[in-house]
């Protein structure tokens, strides 16, 4: 079935929205993806009916009891887990992540080793090295292949000890659009006793996750960049957050998965996350899916796939040909998401997303907190590259147009 561009793109409303009559490009997306209007419906409702706190008697507090774990539920089923205590909904994945480094120290003794990926994003390794430097750890670091730009299982294997109590694991790297083989490493990794945490922020936007298929520890990821509100979502095993000692106040509940939700959640986001696993089944449904709605959520997915990866080719292979322009990252889409880095021999990365985006092609430059990434490259640490996220409302059209207006910038 041909995909329904149209359709999808009229569930976006900002889309349609201009700069002084100007069209907008939105190809900034592994930094951010636009919001259809299901979320944006579910928000607006949210405080149109139900802006309640919760666990007393109101109808809206109920409500809003009702709403918190149909989502948590809905999202067990986006991830692949059919425990919605083993989902956790909190401000953002650093946040998150921070804090269950903070509970998982007490596992750990001086003198054991964690091993950090060089493809994270920093919010997968700043709370690693400083619970490390708390705690008289030692940090290795699993380097990526420059060949393939995946953490291959060879350069894993000589890390691991019998010390070894933690891989930080990156799915898809948000600078190089590299996509590693977390299965494989996590089952390299627990054979050896460690707890895996992986960062799917940059995978989740493109690809479907199965937890329970991949079998890490946990697992994070940020509904903001998968076309919802900003949140972060973390998946842990329940064996492994019953484990934890949770920084919690103290008549707060010990239930997973409360027991690490500090605070009112932000119910209306909460609200506007609902709306985005909705949309997703809209989406099913328009490509001709049916089923329980995990079946939708891969029906829609499939969906994206497919026409994200023929967007991907049609930019990849323009980007390419361009005189004096060097991806940072693969140049095929064998394991690879559609995000795309360059850099340029003649002009700064800057420089070309302040003209790109003058022309209203949304873009990004930096190290775009790949720091460890952009570090390995050698790249100019206050330049780095010119970053490209495509997203499943872009078009072949648009891909064109930015491919002309880049060829432009790079010539002058």
């Amino acid at each position: 079935m041909t995909f329904p561009i149209d359709a999808v793109r009229q569930q976006f409303p900002s889309l349609a929205t201009t700069d002084k009559g100007q069209r907008r490009i939105y190809f900034d997306n592994a930094a951010g993806t636009q919001v259809p209007k299901q979320s944006i419906d579910r928000i607006v409702d949210f405080f149109h009916r139900y802006n309640s706190n919760t666990g007393v008697f109101n109808p809206t507090s109920v409500e809003v009891d009702a709403l918190y774990d149909d989502t948590v539920k809905a999202m067990a089923d986006f991830l692949g887990t059919t425990d919605p205590g083993e989902v956790l909904i909190g401000a953002n994945m650093t946040t998150l992540t921070y804090q269950l480094s903070r509970s998982l120290a007490h596992q750990f003794e001086a003198g054991d080793e964690i091993i950090i990926s060089r493809m994270e994003h920093e919010g997968n390794v700043s709370p690693w090295l400083q619970m490390a430097e708390d705690n008289d750890l030692v940090v290795k670091w699993l380097e990526f292949d420059r060949n393939s730009w995946r953490a291959e299982p060879a350069l894993l294997e000589p890390l691991l000890s019998e010390r070894t109590r933690l891989l930080a694991l990156n799915y898809a790297s948000n600078l190089t659009g590299g996509v590693n083989d977390v299965k494989a490493l996590t089952a390299m990794a627990q054979a050896a006793g460690a707890i895996v945490y992986v960062d799917a922020v940059q995978y989740a936007s493109h690809r479907l996750i199965n937890v329970k298929d991949l079998g890490c520890d946990f697992l994070a990821c940020s509904p903001y960049k998968f076309y919802g509100p900003h949140l972060g979502v973390v998946y842990g095993k329940r064996e492994r957050l019953e484990s934890l000692r949770a920084y919690k106040l103290r008549c707060a509940s010990n239930d997973l998965p409360f027991r690490f939700s500090l605070g009112t959640p932000a119910f209306e986001l909460i609200a506007g996350l609902m709306g985005t696993l909705e949309y997703f089944q809209w989406l099913a449904a328009e490509a001709g899916c049916s089923g329980d709605r995990r079946s939708l959520f891969e029906g829609a997915y499939a969906a994206m796939g497919c026409h994200e990866d023929a967007l991907s080719e049609q930019l990849l292979s323009g980007l390419v040909a361009m005189p004096g322009l060097t991806m940072q990252g693969a140049s095929t889409l064998t394991h690879r998401v559609a995000t795309f880095s360059f850099t340029h021999d003649r002009h700064p990365a800057s420089a070309i997303a302040r003209q790109l985006s003058d022309a209203g092609l949304y873009c990004h430059w930096g190290d775009n907190y790949a720091f460890e990434v952009a570090k390995a490259l050698d790249l100019d640490p206050q330049e780095g590259v010119l970053r490209l996220g495509l997203g499943h409302y872009n078009t072949r059209g648009e891909v064109a147009e930015a491919l002309t207006l880049i060829e432009g910038v790079l010539t002058a």
